[in-house]
């Protein structure tokens, strides 16, 4: 009787510490995602052009990595969670990211004269920004339900494919008329609310376990809708003028695709 006492004693204590890892793992994975909204500054100094080859490349490298971790980590892990039915799931994150794209993440203005825009352009920024952390922070949360590793690589994959966008909303808070110490607050500000998006799924899995189950095909449809809807679109948009370009953003591309592979095998 004691023996079985102390085993379940046992069990009870691993899966709290257990529990315990997953909550310090994701409250530190969004923090960090939070704090790649500070990149935009670093920018400020380089060259138009200079720029416009780093974000290339790392458009190119977050795309591989979406890609890479929707269907080497989170789709099999789907099938294997519910089935069938993860294909309806997955198609309903393409869905759900196409509608959400649509009516939160407005556009910034390429005509010359445009001052109603501009002035209400960094509240837009602000506010779709701060939605799509929110979602960020919900998929690094499911994803780490699943797995430590798993949510390892979603962080990963989340963080790649925030850098480029970071840069872009810095410069539009800018553009709107923010200084730049005001910017740097409100991106950040917006940026945090990855961390309630994650505690949001870590405090409803324990009430509703099924949470994990529906958000990682959802999770992977939105991936897969962020880079070939977004981002690769945004590499061809782009004339290439050396050859070296193009092997460069296609050796990008491959090298996201490898560390989710990589991080796979170490699993």
């Amino acid at each position: 009787m004691l023996r079985n006492d102390f085993e379940v004693f046992a069990r009870i204590t691993n899966e709290s510490n257990y529990n315990m890892q997953i909550w310090i793992h994701t409250l530190l994975s969004v923090f960090v995602v939070s704090m790649v909204s500070l990149i935009g500054v670093a920018t400020l100094s380089l060259k138009e052009e200079k720029l416009r080859k780093i974000v290339l490349s790392l458009v190119s490298f977050a795309a591989g990595t979406l890609l890479g971790d929707a269907f080497i980590h989170l789709m099999p892990e789907a099938f294997d969670s519910v089935g069938e039915r993860a294909s309806l799931l997955i198609l309903f994150g393409l869905l759900l990211f196409f509608i959400f794209e649509r009516f939160v993440h407005w556009r910034h203005c390429h005509e010359e004269h445009c001052e109603e825009h501009a002035e209400a352009l960094p509240y837009m920024v602000l506010i779709g920004d701060g939605l799509h952390n929110f979602v960020d922070g919900m998929i690094i949360g499911a994803s780490y339900l699943v797995s430590i590793p798993v949510g390892i690589a979603t962080t990963i994959a989340v963080i790649l494919h925030e850098i480029p966008q970071e840069i872009g909303d810095f410069s539009a808070l800018i553009y709107g008329g923010f200084s730049k110490s005001k910017a740097i607050f409100w991106n950040f500000a917006s940026a945090l609310t990855a961390v309630a998006g994650a505690v949001i799924v870590l405090a409803a899995s324990r009430r509703f376990e099924s949470v994990t189950d529906l958000l990682i095909p959802i999770a992977a449809g939105g991936f897969i809708y962020i880079a070939t809807a977004d981002m690769i679109p945004e590499i061809h948009r782009h004339r290439v003028r050396k050859l070296s370009e193009t092997f460069r953003q296609i050796l990008f591309f491959i090298s996201g695709v490898a560390i989710m592979y990589a991080l796979l095998v170490l699993e």
